[in-house]
């Protein structure tokens, strides 16, 4: 089938709150989405929203790669080596090696435009049997009274596996609230911890020692130093989840952090669905879970997460941040929060993306 056209939106969303993200304040979530059209009249969509403080492109600049890449595919053919990890595409964006972002959007765009043309899913290109349903992490953070309000409900709602942020407090009362949601949650739920860089050697493992017993799944980036890790997790006990440290990481690079007892991937911030999908395989020969996880996308990032937790995921997913969105720009919002998604349901809303609730740009040339 041929591509037969390339258009490019851009969207603004209001969140249900100011959002802190290393210094920055965001009250709105701002992106770009794709739609590639094949000859036949099927339709793709793809999403590239650099996170501020995170991603290292802006999101002009985003659109400018955008643009000329989403061009250089209209009247091409595709192949089926395009929906592989390795396949043509891949090779071909591992040549430009375009922005996280950019690649996460073409990929996406693509590949959907490939499943819809071949009256397949998603999902089903990800993995030759992937499941039906998915399980989502939830997500604990601010306020110590909120934190514990959330773990209850979460508790209740059965959710399998919670994360909770740390290192805003002084050590000492992040131990104290590590306990506390502990004994909200009860041992049945799995405990995730996410320091996001936040301490020095000393002081974690003064923290490592205060929540001994607890029970932790395991701990994303605990130290400011990633050089750390290693001797962290041989002395501390508990298991290490690698996230910002995958960053600009080619896959085959993690057999350099056989320690870890988790990877953390990101569409959005690793570069796109072949990348998670090498760098999730990467994962397992070193013995790590890989972890899908989100990055604040509207629906349509979002359902592409979802399909490649389907094929992929291992453990439940952290998807959680998209109810930070006080709208979305599909006509059927992602059921979230819960703690578990119909993958095909969640797909197909991801394809229902409202036209007044975006905005068209110069279009690709």
């Amino acid at each position: 089938m041929r591509i037969a056209g390339a258009d490019l939106y851009r969207y603004s969303l209001p969140l249900t709150g100011p959002l802190m993200l290393k210094g920055a304040t965001l009250r709105r979530r701002e992106g770009l989405l794709l739609r590639l059209t094949g000859e036949d009249g099927a339709v793709g969509w793809g999403e590239t929203s650099p996170l501020p403080g995170f991603s290292r492109e802006s999101l002009g600049a985003a659109l400018g790669e955008l643009r000329r890449l989403a061009a250089a595919m209209v009247g091409r053919d595709m192949e089926d080596a395009w929906t592989r990890a390795d396949g043509t595409l891949a090779r071909e964006l591992d040549d430009t090696n375009p922005a996280p972002s950019v690649r996460f959007g073409l990929e996406a765009a693509a590949w959907n435009l490939y499943a819809a043309a071949s009256e397949v899913t998603l999902p089903e290109l990800v993995s030759a049997s992937p499941r039906d349903i998915v399980s989502v992490n939830g997500l604990l953070a601010g306020p110590r009274a909120e934190v514990l309000q959330e773990a209850r409900r979460m508790q209740d709602a059965g959710y399998e596996a919670i994360k909770l942020k740390v290192g805003g407090l002084s050590v000492e009362e992040d131990i104290s609230l590590v306990r506390e949601v502990r004994s909200v949650i009860g041992e049945s739920v799995s405990l995730r911890l996410d320091a996001n860089r936040a301490w020095d050697f000393e002081e974690v493992l003064r923290f490592a020692r205060g929540v001994e017993g607890v029970g932790i799944e395991y701990i994303e980036e605990p130290l400011a130093d990633p050089d750390g890790l290693k001797e962290f997790a041989s002395v501390c006990g508990i298991p290490v989840a690698l996230d910002e440290s995958l960053a600009g990481m080619a896959p085959e690079m993690l057999v350099e952090h056989g320690y870890a007892g988790a990877v953390v991937i990101k569409p959005t911030l690793l570069g796109g669905i072949s990348q998670a999908l090498r760098m999730a395989s990467r994962a397992r020969e070193i013995g790590a879970r890989p972890v899908i996880s989100s990055a604040y996308e509207t629906g349509v990032g979002t359902a592409a997460l979802v399909a490649l937790t389907a094929g992929i995921g291992e453990t439940p997913a952290g998807l959680d941040t998209y109810r930070r969105l006080a709208e979305d720009v599909v006509e059927r919002r992602l059921p979230l929060p819960a703690p578990r998604l119909d993958v095909r349901d969640a797909v197909t809303r991801g394809r229902g993306v409202v036209y007044w609730r975006i905005s068209r740009v110069e279009p690709p040339r």
